[in-house]
């Protein structure tokens, strides 16, 4: 089947397969579902829903059900909000994560953390993905990785999380987001993290408005071209909800179209709430792009139906 994409270039920055946790992904050729696990007690989305452990080891466990690739375990939202120990946060996900590894060692579980020594003790309960959303803003961070075999998501933001920070402004959001990723990635690279362990996010929402995130989207080929997987979190975010006027828990919709706009522009994971949706969205993009073939073929097929 010939393979086309709607971003060429990102089709020779993303081709190698990817040996992350078990499981083997060619993002030439397929786009991974990341499931959100939020074991916090204040998550935007979900206000709790999973922060009990075995509400979020449940969760996950679904997720990989509906056909999710991997899950994403959260113990502190980047949002404005309380400070919480490395202690706690520690406290909530690694045991989060040694649970699912012990029930489902094929699960890729990547942890979102900026914190290197919660980073340190995921790892060691089996996580393979380190989400680090202030893109190596521990010092530590990049050692730790260096040690180990975990794969690691520098993300684009604008100083710590959990804080308050002045409006955001960008000259140009996406100039300065791809220099940031490019910088962040060299010094990992340097710090003796190999390049076929690190993807990069753009950070949608982080650190910027709805604006900035809409122009992320529609130029997200120029962060593609960087030449490294993509990953897109886009999920009920508010530039979704801003763009339609849709509060949360009525963002679905929207999300997945922000979704199917970053696949099409060379994203090659998804970072998503609805998973069984999701996955559905995900498939018919890759059978419109040519990454994959239909489940089946028969409408018009036979010349004896007329369907």
């Amino acid at each position: 089947m010939t393979q086309v994409s709607a971003n060429p270039r990102a089709d020779s920055t993303t081709a190698g397969v990817r040996r992350i946790g078990m499981r083997e992904f060619d993002f030439a050729r397929q786009v991974a579902v990341m499931a959100v696990v939020n074991r916090t007690p204040d998550s935007f989305y979900d206000k709790g829903a999973t922060f009990a452990l075995d509400r979020a080891v449940e969760s996950a466990l679904r997720a990989a059900d509906l056909g999710a690739d991997w899950v994403d375990v959260g113990g502190v939202p980047f949002g404005r909000g309380p400070v919480v120990s490395v202690e706690d946060e520690i406290e909530r996900v690694v045991p989060v994560v040694s649970a699912i590894t012990a029930a489902r060692p094929d699960i890729v579980i990547s942890v979102d953390t900026n914190r290197a020594d919660v980073a340190e003790r995921a790892i060691d309960a089996g996580a393979a993905v380190i989400n680090d959303t202030s893109g190596l803003g521990d010092p530590r961070m990049a050692e730790v990785l260096a040690r180990s075999q975990a794969h690691v998501v520098i993300t684009h933001s604008v100083g710590p999380p959990r804080v308050e920070k002045p409006p955001a402004h960008f000259d140009d959001v996406v100039a300065e987001v791809r220099a940031f990723l490019i910088e962040r990635v060299a010094r990992a690279e340097a710090t003796g993290v190999p390049r076929e362990r690190i993807i990069i996010d753009p950070g949608h929402d982080l650190d910027k408005n709805t604006l900035h995130s809409l122009e992320i989207t529609r130029r997200l080929d120029e962060i593609a071209a960087i030449g490294l997987p993509l990953l897109a979190a886009v999920s009920n975010k508010d530039f979704i909800g801003e763009s339609i006027d849709r509060p949360q828990g009525e963002r679905l919709a929207g999300s997945l179209a922000a979704m199917t706009a970053c696949i099409m522009r060379g994203a090659r994971i998804v970072r998503m709430h609805d998973i069984a949706e999701t996955v559905d969205a995900v498939r018919v993009t890759e059978a419109i792009l040519g990454m994959r073939a239909p489940v089946r073929l028969e409408h018009n097929m036979h010349p004896t139906r007329n369907v």
